[in-house]
C-alpha cells in the first residue's frame, strides 16, 4: 500500500465513474479497467459494486482457485436477488488462469450479477489462459485527472464540449503534482516526492516481476530512469541499448513490458500523404508529468497524456477508432501530434511553453495531412472563453482553454 499522511484527501467524481455506472445499467458484459497503478481504479469500482473481492485476499483467492461454485458461494452469486447486483474483482489477472475463470464465471452467472475486473496492466494483452473473453468484455482505461474531467466530469455524447475555467490554483496544482489522485489532492511537495518514489519502486519491485519474466530489474529500472529523463523524444533502440548495457532487442522488449504496466506510452509517426516523413522511430512519453524537470518537456508530457487520455476515451465511449501520432519528415519539419479518427487526420497540434508565433510546420502538415484543425497550443496563455474546434485555419490556444473541451 502507498503511504497515507494526515487526513485523507477529499474525493472528487470521476468520469469514469459515470460512465461505468450507465455502462453497467445497460450492458451484461464485464467492465475490465485497467490503469497505472494509484490512479484510482480500485476508488472507482468500489463506489459502484455492492461487494468487492481482491486476488490478495486469501478467502477469495482460494474460492478461484476452487471454481465458480466457490466463488458462487463466496459472492452469493448463486442467490436470488431483486436487481442486478455489482462485484469487483481486483488484481485477479495475476491468477495464471484468469481469464478461464471469468469465462466460466461469466457465462454462469453474468445475467443476474454485473463484474468490474480492475488491475494495474493492460488486461486485454495477457494471453495467458486458454479460453477467449471476446464478446464478453469492454475495456475502459482509467487515467489521471486532467482539465477536461476537473471541469465537468460527466459521459460524452460527443467528442468535444464546450472550454470551461479551470481555476489557476487547480492548474497550477495539476501542472506541480501531476493528475495522480492522491498527490494532486494533496498538494504537498514532500508526500509528491515520497509518493512517486514507492510507487517506482513498487511497480518494479512487484508489479513487473509478478507479472513478467524480466529477470534483471535493476538494468530494466535504470532503462526506465533515462526514459523518464527523455520523455517526449525519438525513441531509438540502439542509443538506449547502450547506454544501459543490453542488446536492442531487450531493449524494445522492456519498453513494451513498461508500456504495458501504464510506466508510459509511445507515439508512433504519421507518415501516410506526408512526403519524405519518419515511418518507424516512435517517440516517448511518461505517464507522470510531475516529476520531469525540464519545463518544455513537462509542458509536452501533459499535453500528451491529454490527448491519450481523449482518444481512448472517445474509443472506449463507441465514438468510432481514434490513435495519436506525431508528424516528423526527413527535413527535420515537426508537429508534435496528430489525432487520427477512424484512420483520418482530424487535428494536428505542436505544443509550446510561451511561444506564440505560429509554426511554420503547423500550416504545412495540415495542408499534407487534409487535417480539418490546427493548433499552437500554448502552456503560459491565460484562459480563452473561445471553442477551439470551431476554427479551421492554424491557429494560437491556450493549452487551459483547448484541454478543457477533452474528455
Amino acid at each position: 500500500m502507498m503511504p497515507h499522511m494526515g487526513n485523507p484527501p477529499p474525493h472528487i467524481p470521476r468520469f469514469y465513474e459515470n460512465l461505468l455506472a450507465s455502462r453497467l445499467a445497460s450492458e451484461r458484459q464485464m467492465a475490465f479497467v485497467s490503469g497505472p497503478r494509484q490512479v484510482g481504479k480500485t476508488t472507482i469500482g468500489r463506489t459502484l459494486a455492492q461487494a468487492y473481492y481482491s486476488w490478495d485476499n486469501a478467502t477469495f483467492k482460494k474460492a478461484v482457485l476452487s471454481g465458480s461454485d466457490a466463488v458462487a458461494r463466496l459472492t452469493g452469486a448463486n442467490l436470488l436477488s431483486a436487481s442486478r447486483r455489482i462485484f469487483l474483482f481486483d488484481e485477479i489477472h495475476r491468477f495464471t488462469r484468469w481469464k478461464t475463470f471469468l469465462k466460466g464465471f461469466f457465462d454462469e452467472f453474468g445475467e443476474t450479477v454485473g463484474l468490474i475486473v480492475s488491475g494495474s496492466a493492460r488486461m486485454d494483452v495477457f494471453k495467458r489462459g486458454g479460453d477467449s473473453l471476446m464478446g464478453r468484455y469492454f475495456p475502459y482505461r482509467v487515467h489521471p485527472f486532467g482539465v477536461g474531467e476537473l471541469v465537468r466530469p460527466v459521459i460524452r455524447t460527443c467528442e468535444t464540449m464546450p472550454p470551461v475555467a479551470l481555476p489557476d490554483a487547480e492548474w497550477e496544482a495539476l501542472i506541480r503534482f501531476g493528475g495522480f489522485p492522491e498527490p494532486f489532492l494533496r498538494r504537498d511537495a514532500s508526500f509528491a516526492t515520497r509518493w512517486r518514489r514507492l510507487r517506482d519502486e513498487q511497480l518494479f519491485r512487484e508489479d513487473i516481476r509478478d507479472l513478467t519474466r524480466v529477470m534483471d530489474l535493476d538494468q530494466m529500472h535504470h532503462l526506465a530512469l533515462l526514459l523518464a529523463e527523455r520523455s517526449g523524444e525519438p525513441l531509438v533502440a540502439a542509443t538506449l541499448a547502450r547506454d544501459v548495457q543490453v542488446s536492442e532487442p531487450t531493449v524494445k522488449k522492456w519498453v513494451a513490458t513498461l508500456n504495458v504496466m501504464y510506466y508510459g506510452f509511445c507515439v508512433r509517426p504519421w507518415h501516410r500523404n506526408v512526403e519524405n516523413s519518419l515511418r518507424k522511430t516512435p517517440k516517448w512519453y511518461l505517464r507522470d508529468w510531475s516529476g520531469i524537470g525540464d519545463e518544455g518537456q513537462r509542458n509536452e508530457t501533459l499535453v500528451a497524456c491529454h490527448l491519450l487520455k481523449a482518444v481512448e476515451a472517445w474509443t472506449d465511449l463507441g465514438l468510432g477508432v481514434y490513435e495519436l501520432y506525431y508528424l516528423r519528415d526527413k527535413q527535420k519539419r515537426e508537429v508534435d501530434f496528430l489525432v487520427a479518427k477512424n484512420g483520418k487526420p482530424w487535428f494536428v497540434a505542436e505544443c509550446k511553453t510561451s511561444d506564440t508565433a505560429l509554426s511554420p510546420a503547423l500550416s504545412l502538415m495540415q495542408a499534407a495531412t487534409g487535417a480539418r484543425h490546427a493548433f499552437q497550443i500554448v502552456a503560459e496563455l491565460p484562459y480563452v472563453d473561445a471553442d477551439c474546434f470551431r476554427t479551421m485555419r492554424p491557429v494560437v490556444v491556450p493549452a487551459r482553454t483547448f484541454l478543457s473541451q477533452l474528455p
